[in-house]
């Protein structure tokens, strides 16, 4: 922590820090003393003879020599926050944060006079005298502890920001190894941090000094006193001031009373004994019992002269015995805490008698807020969810979130990044909404789960994401109840820790958009029969041979007939792709997915090892569906999608994240005819007809359903492209025969899509698609 130019030189409430020469003096006599009192502290337990000996004092000032005598002061642990632009108002609005120390690091002015006030006389009254050492008062606790063999009291504000400094950095550093567990690691780092006993203990505190006054030559007292109020632990995740205001007091750092100000004084000394955010009781008696809870109409639980200050208030008659109850009842362990900071207080002139009194007489009321993290914590989770897992595990991202698993957590935890997403709030309510009206969370027997995903064919941006079910990180409860997942079913194994699903007729795409680029007509006639397809093309693998003489079956049991490639488009005939497909070479329809950024949802690429693959068997994730749709919609370019915007770093600075993709996939000829063919699905006639909003825009797209388990739709305007996916996260449950609302589960994907579709014409105006180019929309040669 270098001084910071924010930092105000005066305060009310507080001197103007000069260094000065007595005080660097000051600090540099204290080291020499104590570290020779320490010295003999700790040479005595171990050559009792020479304790009594000059040789004695010599050793001491070796050992404090051979300590190390520099601290480089870490950057503060901080949250990583996820923001969402509202679009009203262009303003970039919180989704969630993340870490591992709840922290909002404030300058000194943005901390109240009264909180200084009281830290100060708590902890070290005489910290604006003394060069980082206080002399008296730690000569004292050497002294005093070496008769008990523990070493408490005695830190200056200097010495406990270097212990704090010390034990982040054990939080910082720690990482599993071959035979300790990161938990064993960091403990055993913590203990060496914190020691306060034996021989160790005394060796710690000489350390702290050391490095307690090397920090005092280096930095002002204003930056000192600062920084450990932004350091500070107050209990559970809750680090620093303003974060503890917030959370304990819905309050700030700048607007905290008396009352306030001495309470969370107190609870720094011992925060998670102390803290206030546990009703029933934050410490345990011996007998098992809670207690220091929400007022219980007692204060019994306590030992006598914990409330020393209200007992003497009751004494002289300051106070009745019952503002004495409605004083300590609450918290009444923190509440003797509380008083003890503000006697210090009134003895050091820093407060008026009537000042003590009102505080002293005013219940401990917290008022707790607790902190927004997390992706349960948010109205759009699965987005959010996706986001996450993006910063997890993508590897396109490691310039800006590292190249390991442990790096992308620190990002995600402890760096303080704000990450700025795409999402479009109005089309995620909407999508959100449609999700619930239309499909259940949970159905007995099956484990169904239905997904939608809306990106911006043009960009690649993901606007929205919904889901039926709820959200949670919980392991347990997701096994155990079927309600609730942290799987992203729109995304894929990197973006949503799920393997994709079978996409039935949507995947007659491929066939038909290569189809096209071998200059063949959507309306040539193909032979589209109910029979045996004997053998496909596949100059990749090998010829495939239909050696059992299997027939795919059409939708229904439709019959096949010849026709064209439009009608066996808007009619999802799947006899008819067979006999397109029969032109093709199968290992060509899998280089189209591929150019049109589609793989497995694992992440392999996508396998068309016969007929039944040509009609969708392959498990591919809606996040992929909808971006090869969207390439249709663009003109023939495909672009990656991405749920990010930009990220900025703690210092301000941009990192470099992908930005807008974008690759011509197919020509713009052959994404014209196909999107053609594709608008013949969307209108009366088609199988996708009832998933069109009707509301005058351009749509095409695609249905699919895999047997009785899987069903699809995915519908594009020029502009913004929907997937939606209802059916078997795992298992076969038969969508057909489940009903929710009245409303065949086989179906919901309709009113779905329709539904979120509609807003996003609403928010994204579609433009008509531009016309199909002659040659590919002739008659051709006919069947062979």
């Amino acid at each position: 922590m270098k001084p910071s130019p924010e930092v105000s030189p005066q305060v009310a409430g507080l001197p103007r820090y000069t260094r000065t020469a007595a005080g660097v003096l000051g600090g540099l006599v204290g080291l020499v003393v104590l570290s020779v009192i320490a010295g003999i502290v700790v040479v005595a337990p171990l050559t009792p003879v020479l304790a009594i000996s000059g040789h004695a004092a010599s050793r001491a000032v070796s050992l404090f020599d051979g300590m190390p005598s520099y601290l480089e002061i870490d950057r503060l642990m901080l949250p990583t926050t996820i923001y969402a632009r509202d679009p009203a108002t262009g303003a970039d609005v919180e989704l969630t944060s993340f870490y591992d120390q709840n922290r909002v690091p404030v300058t000194f002015d943005q901390i109240a006079p009264i909180m200084y006030d009281a830290i100060l006389a708590s902890e070290d009254p005489r910290y604006y005298q003394h060069g980082g050492v206080d002399l008296l008062g730690t000569t004292r606790a050497f002294l005093t502890n070496a008769q008990g063999g523990t070493v408490q009291g005695g830190s200056s504000i200097s010495q406990q920001y270097v212990k704090n400094v010390l034990v982040q950095r054990c939080e910082r550093d720690a990482v599993e190894t071959e035979t300790q567990s990161r938990d064993e690691v960091l403990q055993a780092c913590w203990l060496n941090a914190t020691r306060a006993s034996g021989v160790e203990g005394y060796q710690r505190k000489l350390q702290e000094i050391r490095y307690a006054v090397q920090i005092e030559q280096e930095y002002s007292k204003n930056d000192i006193l600062l920084g450990y109020l932004n350091i500070a632990n107050f209990g559970g995740t809750t680090y620093g001031i303003e974060a503890a205001a917030r959370y304990y007091f819905s309050a700030t750092a700048a607007t905290l009373t008396l009352g306030q100000a001495a309470t969370l004084a107190g609870v720094v000394q011992n925060p998670n004994t102390f803290r206030i955010d546990r009703k029933t009781g934050s410490i345990i008696a011996a007998d098992g019992s809670a207690y220091n809870n929400a007022a219980d109409g007692t204060v019994d639980d306590v030992t006598p002269g914990t409330l020393e200050g209200l007992d003497n208030l009751l004494a002289d008659g300051t106070i009745t015995a019952e503002q004495y109850l409605a004083a300590g009842d609450a918290y009444s362990a923190t509440k003797g805490r509380q008083l003890y900071v503000l006697d210090r207080m009134h003895e050091d002139g820093q407060i008026t008698d009537e000042q003590y009194v009102a505080a002293a007489i005013e219940p401990i009321v917290p008022k707790i807020q607790p902190a927004l993290t997390g992706c349960a914590a948010t109205s759009a989770p699965f987005f959010c969810q996706y986001v996450v897992n993006t910063v997890r595990s993508d590897p396109d991202y490691a310039a800006a979130f590292g190249g390991t698993s442990a790096e992308r957590q620190q990002s995600l935890t402890r760096e303080g990044l704000n990450i700025y997403t795409t999402l479009d709030w109005r089309l995620q309510t909407a999508s959100q909404d449609a999700m619930r009206r239309n499909a259940p969370e949970s159905v007995p027997g099956m484990a169904f789960g239905s997904a939608s995903i809306s990106i911006e064919a043009g960009t690649g941006r993901i606007l929205a994401i919904s889901q039926n079910n709820r959200f949670t990180e919980d392991a347990d409860l997701a096994a155990t109840d079927p309600v609730y997942t942290s799987l992203v079913y729109a995304g894929d194994a990197v973006h949503g820790v799920s393997g994709g699903f079978e996409t039935g007729s949507t995947f007659k795409l491929f066939t038909l958009v290569d189809w096209l680029e071998k200059g063949r007509s959507l309306f040539e006639p193909v032979d589209g029969s109910l029979r045996v397809i004997p053998r496909l093309q596949d100059r990749c693998d090998g010829t495939w041979i239909n050696r059992e003489n299997h027939v795919v079956r059409n939708f229904s049991n439709v019959p096949g007939y010849t026709g064209t490639p439009m009608q066996f488009t808007a009619q999802s005939l799947n006899s008819g792709f067979l006999g397109m497909a029969e032109r093709l070479d199968l290992c060509d329809i899998e280089e189209v997915a591929t150019r049109m950024g589609v793989t497995r949802g694992s992440g392999a690429p996508v396998d068309i090892d016969g007929a039944a693959a040509i009609i969708g068997t392959n498990e591919i994730a809606p996040v992929a569906m909808a971006g090869a749709f969207a390439t249709v919609a663009n003109n023939g370019a495909y672009c990656i999608p991405r749920a990010i915007e930009r990220v900025v770093n703690a210092d301000g600075d941009e990192l470099p994240v992908p930005g807008d993709r974008c690759s011509q996939a197919i020509s713009p000829e052959v994404a014209a005819a196909t999107a053609f063919a594709l608008q013949g699905v969307m209108v009366p006639g088609g199988t996708g007809s009832a998933g069109n909003p009707n509301d005058g825009t351009p749509m095409l797209g695609k249905t699919g359903t895999h047997e009785q388990i899987q069903t699809w739709l995915v519908e594009s305007s020029t502009r913004v492209t929907t997937a939606v996916w209802a059916g078997n996260a795992i298992g076969k449950g038969d969508v057909f025969r489940a009903w929710h609302n009245g409303r065949a589960l086989s179906t919901i994907r309709l009113p779905i899509a329709r539904e979120i579709q509609g807003v996003a014409n609403q928010l994204y105006p579609g433009g008509p698609f531009p016309p199909p180019p002659a040659e590919l929309v002739g008659r051709g040669p006919g069947p062979s």
